[in-house]
């Protein structure tokens, strides 16, 4: 804004003292100081207010005067609530250095000067901004992206001072503003990510707002341009998918020029974000061949020479053949009518990123095909990898939902469920067939147990754990009270231990001592318990298929 616009701005109280040629400079910003000398917090441009505490004689206005000249302020405006009148040093001084002076009337705070100055100032900012952002978005619409998100932010950030970041439905860090520095923690980062896909599937309007800590977040929905132009389609079918803009302000005061301005950068980093989205055809595309190959049973030196094909293009420069590994997912909604499958795929392109890859694609070794209602990623393994077997160096089933179960849980809301399942590591085409059958093996496992968000992997399908989620329920209350109910019921009656004895003594092998030391128990107190059990349910507990009974009921109930 021009000086100029200050003095038509009757609510400022602003009485001109001196530098009317000077009018026309622009007011990049405001500060407030009583400082003799500012200079370290000034960059130039800046309207000084002064209430005049650093004078204490005529003296100390050259010199205070000649700071601001050489800092490049526009104009200085002296309160007179403390003197009554500007100096007339003051005025003086300014003369010489050609700095315009204005006198704030005492009846104006110096905080209602502040605001209108930044009110106008962001206001021209946003206006500069909204011409660079459209052109931006017309130079990636009609070219290659220049630059991705991270340009756009950076204009947020130079242009607004808005920190800002692009994150994925389950809070992985996309891009961000220079001005916003390191990202986000990942903590924060997984809130935001809930707190989007939780108020996108309850209808809220957008912006949401958050608040973590002491800081407040402001969250737009990125869609993909293809989909948001299906406003009819059902939420459930992109919440999962659509990246988010953060931006650490409180958008709740905006006003609708800025909002706007931010729908338009959403769009802009849309674009990337199918340009992105195209890039995985070709993985796709791969995914599907030898998917199809080995469901139809084709020969293994067939699926060899298509894995030969697809290990280049997922692990550029990799030389060798690595070994592969199979994960298998499945996203189901309350009262169907969606087809889950492209659902799961881009939730398995999601959260199978490796955090560790570099460069801007960060899935750019996840090839996913889906099926029906399935999704299905073949997931190369380096050779680094592939040295171990792939036993404890692929892709583990527990520590692959950790970090996003919280926001995929927000997304799934009630009426949803991610069931997803993990294969060991083969290193040839033969082995693929089993590893598919036994990532769908694993799902299944994943899908008898609670949760809206569950996996499997391949090491517990060599467990009897395999077998207790497919026992029908009617069957696993009759045996379990066959068993238990009577220790139960004795226990309650006499306060005894039965039930800790009996867990205790399978846990310990059938060790006398063992057990009683754990149970800080003597010898013969633990066999009067032990022969208690074994009266009252008819067992012996010498027996191994007695202590299995009682083993598998206690894992049961």
């Amino acid at each position: 804004m021009r000086l100029r616009a200050l003095l038509d701005t009757d609510a400022l109280g602003l009485r001109l003292l001196g530098g009317e040629d000077e009018l026309d400079r622009t007011v990049r910003g405001v500060m407030t100081t009583d400082l003799k000398d500012p200079s370290r917090y000034l960059s130039g441009g800046e309207l000084v207010l002064t209430g005049l505490a650093w004078r204490h004689d005529a003296a100390d206005s050259e010199p205070f005067v000649r700071i601001l000249a050489a800092a490049g302020v526009a104009a200085l405006a002296a309160g007179e609530a403390e003197l009554g009148d500007v100096p007339e040093d003051l005025v003086l001084a300014c003369v010489r250095h050609r700095l315009p002076l204005f006198a704030v009337h005492e009846s104006v705070a110096f905080a209602t000067i502040t605001e209108h100055v930044v009110r106008q100032v962001s206001g021209e900012r946003a206006g500069d901004l909204a011409a660079v952002v459209d052109r931006h978005r017309r130079m990636m619409t009609s070219g290659p992206a220049g630059g991705g998100p991270d340009v756009v932010l950076d204009l947020l950030g130079t242009d607004l001072d808005l920190r800002a970041w692009v994150l994925s439905p389950t809070g992985r860090p996309i891009a961000g503003s220079k001005l916003a520095g390191a990202a986000l923690p990942a903590d924060v980062s997984a809130k935001l990510a809930a707190e989007h896909l939780a108020a996108a599937r309850t209808g809220r309007r957008a912006p949401h707002r958050v608040l973590v800590g002491t800081t407040t977040y402001s969250l737009f929905p990125i869609r993909s341009s293809g989909r948001s132009a299906a406003a009819s389609r059902d939420v459930r079918e992109t919440v999962l998918s659509d990246w988010l803009l953060s931006v650490e302000a409180d958008a709740g005061d905006w006003p609708a020029e800025r909002l706007d301005l931010l729908q338009g950068v959403t769009q802009l980093i849309a674009v990337e974000r199918d340009r992105r989205d195209a890039a995985r055809t070709v993985r796709r595309r791969l995914a599907q061949e030898v998917l199809e190959l080995v469901q139809t049973g084709a020969a293994p030196a067939e699926i060899a020479a298509r894995l030969r094909v697809a290990a280049p293009v997922l692990l550029p420069g990799l030389g060798a053949a690595p070994h592969w590994q199979v994960v298998v997912a499945r996203v189901e909604w309350d009262g169907g009518g969606i087809e889950g499958g492209p659902v799961a795929q881009s939730l398995l392109e999601e959260i199978l990123v490796d955090p560790l890859t570099s460069g801007p694609e960060h899935s750019d070794r996840i090839a996913v095909a889906h099926t029906g209602e399935e999704a299905i990623a073949l997931v190369p393994l380096p050779a680094v990898s592939a040295e171990h077997d792939g036993s404890e160096s692929g892709i583990l089933a527990d520590a692959l939902l950790e970090a996003v179960r919280d926001p995929l849980t927000a997304g799934l809301n009630d009426d949803g469920r991610l069931t997803l399942g993990v294969s060991a590591a083969v290193h040839s085409a033969e082995g693929l067939r089993g590893a598919l059958e036994e990532a769908r093996h694993a799902r299944r496992v994943a899908a008898a147990r609670p949760g809206r968000v569950c996996a499997a992997g391949h090491q517990e399908l060599a467990s009897h754990v395999l077998l207790l989620p497919f026992v029908p329920d009617d069957v696993r209350r009759a045996f379990t009270a066959r068993l238990l109910d009577p220790l139960r019921d004795y226990d309650r009656r006499h306060r005894a231990e039965l039930i800790p004895t009996l867990e205790a003594f399978l846990d310990c092998d059938g060790s006398w001592t063992r057990c009683a030391t754990r149970l800080h128990l003597h010898v013969n107190t633990l066999r009067y318990r032990v022969g208690r059990i074994e009266q009252l349910t008819g067992r012996d507990l010498s027996r191994l298929e007695d202590k299995l009974d009682f083993f598998l009921a206690l894992r049961m109930s």
